[in-house]
């Protein structure tokens, strides 16, 4: 099913987004994780893959696998790297085949050990090449984008920014997921800004838990998402008084808060970065139960 036509529906849901492992080997153990979190009900779950479209294949399986075998709303992402019309067109095709008709449509990062994004065609070099292309010869297809409450790291500014934004959408994308932020006023804000300018989709928010310290400054060196004042330092300071799992325990309480307060000020719902683990995700559903 479409997943515009699942927002249309439910005002207040989670979806989950999961990367395939790189080795085989570890997937039982990543479909342990996925059936665990099958217990959120999860309005959809998206599964990326890695630079340079690295685990491409991998990601066709594991959206098949979590359509047709787990009772699963899937949608798979789809990059500019490395692409042709023939691997995209292919890549679709096989989608429809297994019976999954979302796709994540993201310019994509530079492949590892590269600091710029050098388009592979002219073809494709933006994400709005990519939703063009889908709405043109894969209509039935639903498309959805990124959005970025802080700007992409790349934008010469906000504004410019929210243009491509609305570009993308206006090309026929059916809603937005936004990178991650920490702070809830950068997203209402955000919105606010969108709307002015006449962007009317769904835009749902995405929150990454914060479970480790390594983790956290690698995902903000990378996305240019900035922290609340005080939060790296009460996270510092807990891993050096009390270890890691006290870390773990103030960004769970952290997301929870931040889920809560999205959920109460009217977002359409929330999309969880899972990082492939399932504890720390059931640990907030179940919070907003209470």
């Amino acid at each position: 099913m479409k997943i515009s036509e699942l927002l249309a529906k439910d005002n207040r849901f989670i979806s989950l987004e999961f990367f395939p492992p790189k080795e085989k080997s570890s997937w039982p153990d990543f479909f342990e994780q996925v059936e665990k979190l099958k217990e959120t009900n999860p309005l959809f779950v998206s599964v990326t893959y890695g630079a340079g479209g690295s685990t491409q294949d991998y990601t066709l399986e594991i959206v098949s696998k979590m359509n047709n075998d787990m009772g699963l709303e899937p949608m798979a992402h789809l990059t500019c790297v490395g692409a042709s019309r023939e691997k995209i067109r292919g890549f679709l095709k096989e989608l429809r085949s297994a019976g999954v008709i979302n796709v994540l449509a993201l310019r994509g990062d530079p492949p590892k050990g590269e600091k710029k994004f050098v388009p592979d065609s002219e073809e494709f070099q933006h994400a709005s090449d990519l939703v063009s292309f889908i709405r043109s010869e894969f209509p039935d297809f639903c498309v959805g984008v990124a959005a970025y409450p802080e700007g992409h790291v790349e934008a010469a500014s906000l504004d410019e920014d929210l243009v491509f934004l609305k570009k993308k959408l206006d090309l026929g994308s059916d809603f937005a997921v936004t990178q991650l932020f920490f702070d809830n006023e950068l997203y209402f804000t955000f919105l606010d800004r969108a709307r002015t300018i006449g962007i009317d989709k769904p835009m749902i928010p995405g929150i990454l838990p914060v479970t480790s310290l390594n983790m956290i400054k690698k995902s903000i060196s990378l996305s240019g998402a900035s922290l609340p004042g005080g939060f790296m330092d009460s996270l510092e300071e807990a891993e050096k008084k009390f270890g890691p799992q006290e870390v773990k325990k103030i960004g769970t309480q952290h997301a929870i808060k931040q889920v809560r307060g999205l959920l109460e000020g009217g977002a359409p719902g929330v999309h969880l970065y899972t990082l492939n683990k399932a504890d720390t995700c059931l640990e907030i559903v179940k919070a907003l139960k209470t």
